[in-house]
């Protein structure tokens, strides 16, 4: 049997950058090179395509490749943006399709489709970029109204906790939000939960998805930002969760709600609070979830029994799955 031949696509344009560095080179040394022909093509921060295989002006020409596999994080790689041009190309690709990838992104559209999906949640607030620089302390207003403190205030479109801050008092706002307007024009502000734990989900699959084990962080800062993610190894993560099994229970069943919300394919990874009373809101859903080394969806599905290449094995198989799907589908109204 020839090999798969297998491109991964890694870098991009947003902030996680880095990130999505260190995820590629972990997913590139874990692929059976008995199965599989990797061919890495990096896109730098200014957008050029480079690697093994050289792509310029066209990307989708003559692609000399089977199944695409991105491990891109952050706006222009699990935005929709990447998923629709391998449409566009009629290629068969890990992680779900452009709608789903566009609202798991979004952490505005994300919630409205899981209140929709009657998912609990906390309370939010979404803020675009002119309304704050027209009336600040209307808004300020309006927010400790709505939310109160403390308060998480979150760029809508990014990952891996960039640009996000928990704001204590009224003096923290104003710097919070210009660092979230940094990375986008669209903010979204929810209430805080205090003292939460926070639990995690991976989901795998395309129809019929299945949950692993729970996962709980404990964070070596106040939160898990993006220092305590990836530099600190003083935050825990604790597999399997401990809680009952019953509300166990409840946040798979949740997870995969949440997954089939946004139309969820191949792979996503649901995040959870959990307030001292016991009460569980779902918190967001990470599409093209991050694949270090110390990440927590891939060591996920290892305590539930599939080991890292194995993990890769299935989603790639589930990409494959699901293009053939597709393929049966009419494209002509004659």
């Amino acid at each position: 049997m020839p090999k798969l031949k297998v491109a991964v696509l890694y870098g991009g344009r947003s902030g996680e950058h880095e990130v999505s560095l260190v995820s590629a080179r972990s997913v590139m040394e874990a692929l059976d090179t008995e199965k599989y022909e990797v061919i890495p093509i990096k896109i730098e921060q200014d957008g050029s395509w480079n690697g093994d295989l050289i792509i310029t002006g066209d990307p989708t020409r003559n692609p000399d490749f089977d199944v695409v596999f991105p491990v891109l994080h952050g706006p222009y790689g699990e935005d929709g943006t990447i998923q629709g041009l391998l449409e566009l190309a009629n290629l068969p690709y890990v992680g779900g399709g452009v709608a789903c990838s566009a609202a798991g992104m979004d952490k505005a559209l994300m919630r409205a489709l899981f209140a929709q999906a009657g998912l609990p949640l906390v309370p939010w607030e979404v803020v675009f970029h002119y309304e704050w620089l027209a009336e600040p302390k209307v808004i300020q207003t309006r927010l400790e109204k709505q939310l109160g403190y403390p308060m998480f205030v979150k760029p809508a479109n990014l990952g891996s906790s960039v640009g996000i801050s928990k704001v204590k008092a009224p003096e923290e706002l104003k710097e919070a939000m210009e660092l979230a307007l940094q990375y986008d024009r669209k903010v979204v502000v929810e209430q805080g939960v205090i003292n939460a734990r926070e639990i995690e989900c991976g989901v795998l699959g395309n129809d019929y998805p299945q949950t692993s084990v729970l996962g709980e962080i404990v964070p070596a800062h106040e939160f898990y930002d993006y220092v305590a993610k990836y530099h600190n190894e003083k935050s825990r993560l604790i597999i399997p969760a401990p809680l009952e099994d019953e509300q166990t229970k409840q946040i798979q069943t949740y997870a995969r709600q949440a997954f089939q919300a946004v139309d969820g394919a191949g792979l996503g990874r649901v995040d959870f609070l959990l307030n001292p009373k016991g009460e569980v809101f779902v918190n967001e859903i990470n599409t093209l979830p991050g694949f270090t080394q110390i990440s927590m969806y891939p060591k996920l599905w290892e305590h539930s029994g599939l080991p890292y290449s194995m993990l890769l094995d299935r989603l790639i198989e589930l990409a494959l799955e699901r293009h053939r799907e597709k393929e049966k589908l009419r494209i002509s109204a004659f």
